[in-house]
């Protein structure tokens, strides 16, 4: 192990492996924060299951709109840097809410105002999400390409630490400290992120280091403007050396116009043009892959399946703590085993089932989330205690297995969008099916909070929560009548 992040420390240095795990690790322990958060919605705003999971929703809506945020730091450069100052200003977005929240009270018991600063923190952290993957891309070219995995797996291992610590410090925090204090505490890894951006040195760029979609430009321009300018040079210097031969003849002393087709760009001018050209080629490549069938028909089909299946997480989260009076330190150890149940689900994926065909395990992995979502029923409807099965017992069994099985139908997910991805666009594509999978999962959300808005469930009453979960469940058999759409017969090694 020793050796292995000394080969690491060498080839990319100390610095940029600090920074990677800083973020990866910050990005797994929001859930110390976040747990604080949904208390708040519950306790201190007093919000019903629905108006707060219609709240989490909207706050999360950054995450669905990564691609942005890698259009950006690509093709247009700050001072002539593509990635450290994106990442600068994206910690100082997902620092400086926590901060305020921390501090004024006000804010904190205003939803409006909630809702603001929550999603200005989000901002942050998708954008450092975007750039920091980016920037692992970039490190791992050519000759350290061979490293591609093992910077994969110890950002993974920083993610799955950090979830594992925000998860077990999160429920004891709350029993312990007040929310406003949980916020001033997070704020300090976002802080230490802020001053690791100063230990990571990247070079500038020249103008025609831009990227370059020529390939996918309707009129065939390559955006690259210093063969133009060389051309324009020589062309008015030509023009000038005749002029000043016809100087003599000319009485009066104005300053000749040279006319002509080319003229000199300016260098600011000519500068914006290219960033310009760059988002603009940049759409278009994106627009143009994407609407290819065999990237667009399995993208469609991980988009139905999170938006046809209603999420009743937030409302199943206020059942286990107002009727079934679980405490937050029990709820943060859940989490702890969700996290063990994710890794284990991918152990379990990449070991045995990495060669079977997608439609099946994706198949079977609806199969498993409504066996799941049954197991919420005969917690709801209090069965277990008839059997003498604890509901602490079937919360810890429920979490780490929803997990686990969710890894089963993420996995595909990733291997899909990698093997669809075309050579030139890999990052921002990826982001897009990222954001795409993101935003179905908002919309189910969504759905979910209007589910629980029509069936009247609300806190304190969970009469009709039974009901919601069946409808659930049958929704879950949706997305297996769609699995037309993926690929017949695509593997996690061959599309």
């Amino acid at each position: 192990m020793i050796q292995w992040l000394n080969q690491l420390r060498i080839a990319f240095g100390a610095s940029f492996l600090w920074l990677i795990c800083l973020v990866y690790f910050t990005q797994g322990f929001r859930s110390f924060v976040w747990t604080a958060v949904s208390y708040q919605l519950k306790d201190r705003l007093k919000l019903s299951p629905s108006a707060s999971q219609f709240v989490s929703t909207i706050v999360f809506f950054p995450w669905s709109i990564k691609p942005l945020y890698g259009i950006l730091s690509d093709c247009i450069p700050i001072r002539g840097r593509k990635r450290i100052p994106y990442l600068l200003i994206a910690t100082v977005l997902s620092l400086l809410p926590w901060l305020i929240l921390g501090l004024n009270a006000s804010l904190r018991s205003s939803r409006m105002q909630l809702m603001i600063f929550l999603s200005v923190q989000n901002l942050g952290s998708a954008m450092a999400d975007v750039v920091i993957d980016a920037m692992i891309a970039e490190a791992v070219r050519l000759e350290r390409a061979s490293f591609a995995g093992d910077l994969q797996s110890i950002s993974w291992m920083a993610m799955a630490f950090g979830g594992i610590c925000g998860s077990l410090l999160g429920g004891y925090a709350l029993s312990n400290l007040e929310i406003e204090r949980i916020f001033l505490l997070f704020s300090v890894l976002p802080t230490l992120q802020l001053f690791s951006c100063g230990l990571v040195k990247e070079n500038p760029i020249s103008g025609k280091e831009l990227p370059d979609f020529s390939n996918s430009s309707p009129n065939g321009a390559n955006g690259n403007t210093s063969v133009f300018e060389e051309d324009n040079l020589s062309r008015v210097e030509s023009n000038t050396s005749t002029l000043r031969r016809k100087k003599s003849q000319k009485k009066s002393k104005k300053r000749p116009i040279i006319t002509s087709k080319f003229r000199i760009p300016e260098k600011d001018g000519s500068l914006t043009s290219q960033w310009f050209q760059s988002l603009k080629m940049a759409c278009y490549s994106l627009f143009r892959a994407f609407r290819q069938p065999m990237i667009l028909r399995p993208m469609a089909w991980f988009f139905l399946a999170n938006v046809t299946v209603p999420n009743l997480s937030t409302v199943m989260f206020y059942y286990q703590t107002e009727f079934l009076k679980l405490e937050a330190s029990f709820l943060g150890t859940t989490r702890v085993v969700g996290w063990l149940g994710l890794m284990l689900g991918t152990v379990i994926y990449n070991r045995y089932l990495k060669n079977m065909k997608l439609r099946r395990i994706l198949r079977w992995a609806h199969v498993g989330i409504s066996i799941l979502s049954l197991l919420d029923m005969v917690l709801v409807s209090r069965s277990n205690v008839a059997f003498g099965i604890s509901d602490k017992i079937m919360v810890l069994f429920g979490s780490a297995l929803s997990d686990a099985i969710n890894q089963f139908k993420f996995m595909p997910f990733l291997i899909l969008s990698g093997q669809l991805c075309p050579p030139g666009i890999e990052g921002t594509l990826f982001a897009l099916f990222m954001s795409l999978n993101n935003f179905g999962s908002t919309l189910g959300s969504f759905v979910g909070a209007g589910l629980a808005s029509f069936l009247n469930i609300s806190s304190g009453s969970f009469d009709n929560l039974l009901l919601g979960i069946g409808v659930q469940v049958l929704c879950t058999f949706i997305p297996i009548a769609c699995l037309f759409l993926i690929p017949k017969e695509a593997t996690g090694t061959s599309a």
